[in-house]
Parts: structure tokens; sequence; C-alpha cells
């Protein structure tokens, strides 16, 4: 799908990549918007470190480069870091069709327009979903404006500054601002 102007399908829809409004208009390649910004990947790189340096060795997948997801035949979601529980875990060249323990999102990644109430139903609509799926924890991350927004099954759904610790798996908190500081990062 990378260089498709469908990013994902969600409850049967299929949604356009981020930027694929301004590639029918003539503004933008295809090409153009294929891809992650530096912050983005960057940021993604971090998060990943410091859950990998953070969870017990061998018992959990940790996948990232949009990561396929098939809830069912009518959602076939990508995500930016999937955390899996590697007991019983099958890799093939499918989509995974299993739930992740964890699912991260960094930013939008879809046209919001195709939502009556633009990114914050596609946020809450595609949470919903991987909730349903048997994910425990969705978490989303914002850069613009940089917040954190943290669902799971059981407790209220929270948006919080960067600054804030956020659990993910085992004992590994999420401090997007210490991470970037660590990690010498100014945004």
């Amino acid at each position: 799908m990378f260089n498709q102007p469908m990013y994902e399908i969600l409850n049967g829809k299929a949604l356009n990549r981020r930027g694929y409004l301004d590639v029918l208009s003539g503004e933008k390649d295809l090409s153009e918007i294929a891809g992650h910004s530096s912050f983005k990947a960057a940021l993604t790189s971090f998060i990943l470190g410091k859950i990998a340096t953070g969870v017990k060795k061998g018992r959990y997948l940790l996948a990232t480069n949009q990561v396929g997801l098939t809830i069912d035949p009518g959602s076939e979601l990508i995500l930016d870091i999937a955390i899996f529980n590697r007991a019983g875990l099958a890799l093939t060249e499918k989509y995974f069709d299993v739930p992740p323990l964890v699912a991260i999102e960094i930013d939008v990644n879809i046209e919001p327009e195709e939502f009556a109430g633009g990114e914050t139903d596609y946020v809450h609509e595609k949470t919903q979903r991987l909730l349903d799926f048997g994910v425990e924890r969705v978490i989303w991350v914002t850069t613009q404006p940089k917040k954190i927004f943290v669902a799971t099954q059981t407790a209220p759904w929270l948006t919080q500054n960067w600054d804030a610790d956020v659990p993910v798996l085992d004992d590994v908190v999420l401090n997007l601002a210490g991470l970037l500081k660590e990690e010498e990062i100014e945004v």
C-alpha cells in the first residue's frame, strides 16, 4: 500500500493517506505523502527504543513500520508501533490477525475530512475498534498539539501533555518530554 492513495480500511470505509487531496489537486506527487517526516520517524524510533530497553526480553514482539492489523474483512488497520505477546504468535506474509497488547499511533495519517468530526472522530472510532478487538492499551501521540491520548478497556480515556508519565507495559513508563530531553531534541 506504500505508494497507493489508500492508507487503511476502517469499518468498511477506505481511508486515503493524509495529503492525498493535495495529490488530486496537483499540489503534490503521491511520493511526497508516502513517507513520514524526519521528526515523526525519529520520535517513533525513540519511543520504540524506550520500550525495548524496558520490557522483559523474549516475552514481547515490538513491531513498527506501518504494522498491518486485520480485525475483520472490513477493517484492515495500520499501526505505527504494536507490542504483541510472543506466546503463540505466528509470523506470516499477511497482516497480523491477533490483537497487540499495546497499539501506539503518532499523528493522524489519513485525510481527516473523511470523518464528519475530523481527526477526533477518526481517533475515537479507530481506538474503539482496537479496544473491541482486544487491544489492552491504545496510545496516540500528537505532535501538534503536543498531547498524548491514552485509552484502555477499563479506565476513562485521558488526554495529557507530553510531560505526563504514561504507563505502557510492565514497568515501562513513557514521558515524551523527558525522552526528547534525553535524546537532546528540542521541539
